[in-house]
């Protein structure tokens, strides 16, 4: 089983500066908590021992919290100077990695995946990058992730050209060391919009099914649904 994590916590929370005002969006209050201790929460019953926390908007807010430890998690953090794009914040990051394969989170949404089923579809198909999809009623937020039988990633649909239901990226993705070690990337770039439509051709991307309970608190309103149901 994998037993690091990356987790991407250096948004601006734009659309939430008004009721999270000097908080990075990973710290958004939930029911008194950070909503980050619930994304370590889950990395923890998941059986992970180390996350690394790439941040960059007031991340001496998140340091001052958590330290150098979360319960029995190790934490470590990589701070961007400038935005970098979720792809430029892996490549940082990913410097920190120590295994061949490891988990990327964003850090604005809780997936409840059973993270060790999906280690292993990962290895099953001899993946080098595994998607967490989760069903939703209407994809023209999220964009919708078009797989085959064998649960082989083929096309990606950009947000609000697709309506109706379907499958969307639940923000979380168990990569290949290799994958970001081996390419030619760019400093700043997007890992959903630049990366992994690169790669369809000519690597293994899959797409990991599941229902855990999914929320992304990007909008004020998720933030509020957040408060009751977490």
């Amino acid at each position: 089983m994998v037993n690091e994590a990356i987790i991407l916590a250096g948004g601006l929370g734009t659309r939430l500066q008004r009721v999270i005002e000097g908080l990075p969006k990973a710290m958004a209050p939930v029911r008194g908590r950070p909503f980050l201790e619930y994304l370590l929460d889950h990395l923890i019953e998941s059986g992970l021992t180390h996350a690394i926390l790439s941040t960059g908007h007031l991340s001496d807010v998140i340091q001052d919290h958590f330290g150098d430890k979360y319960h029995d998690l190790k934490l470590s953090y990589v701070v961007e100077d400038k935005p970098l794009g979720t792809g430029g914040a892996i490549v940082l990051a990913g410097e920190r990695v120590q295994k061949k394969q490891y988990f990327v989170m964003n850090g604005d949404t809780l997936f409840r995946v059973d993270m060790r089923k999906m280690y292993s579809m990962h290895c099953n198909k001899k993946a080098d990058i595994t998607i967490a999809l989760r069903k939703a009623e209407n994809v023209s937020r999220y964009g919708c992730i078009n797989i085959d039988e064998g649960g082989r990633i083929i096309s990606f649909s950009e947000k609000e050209k697709e309506k109706g239901s379907g499958w969307i990226n639940g923000g979380i993705y168990l990569m290949n060391k290799t994958v970001i070690d081996n390419a030619e990337l760019p400093g700043i770039f997007s890992v959903e919009k630049d990366l992994f439509p690169s790669l369809l051709s000519d690597q293994h991307v899959y797409g990991y099914t599941d229902d855990g309970y999914f929320i992304d608190i990007g909008t004020p309103e998720d933030y509020e649904r957040a408060q009751h149901e977490l």
